[in-house]
């Protein structure tokens, strides 16, 4: 008997394939710059986490969760970081308590916790609530 995690992630690199190759044969590499890059942070869900991770050359992730205090002070800076570095990079926000699967796949055990994809791959993970120029000092070398 297969495992279902396992079958949910063949299932979903399967629709990665076709969705990147009918992307490629649209002429999607043609986005305008605010397609590509929005000005505020993006709703990610188990359903569109992977499709976004690799749409976006440099997505920087926010998992958090309603009841999380840490979280609720994380959340003005993603959105000030989002408009001011649109352009540059896309900001997401997953909810942990909504969103359980994407969570468990990428090990995320606390929360705020920050990961920087760049070309559909982890590069950086930052843990705990921080300051604004905290946040900025750890994501700029990706930029």
């Amino acid at each position: 008997m297969q495992n279902w995690d396992d079958e949910f992630k063949e299932i979903m690199q399967r629709k990665m394939k076709t969705y990147r190759e009918r992307r490629n044969s649209n002429g999607a590499n043609y986005m305008s710059n605010k397609e590509r890059y929005p000005n505020a942070p993006i709703t990610l869900t188990d359903f569109n986490f992977n499709e976004s991770v690799h749409k976006y050359p440099l997505l920087i992730v926010d998992f958090w969760a309603a009841w999380c205090g840490p979280c609720r002070m994380v959340s003005p800076v993603i959105d000030q970081l989002s408009s001011e570095l649109a352009g540059k990079a896309v900001f997401g926000k997953l909810n942990v308590d909504d969103n359980t699967n994407t969570s468990n796949v990428l090990g995320i055990q606390s929360i705020p916790t920050i990961v920087v994809f760049k070309n559909g791959q982890a590069v950086d993970r930052i843990i705990g609530a921080m300051t604004k120029s905290q946040l900025i000092s750890k994501i700029s070398p990706h930029i």
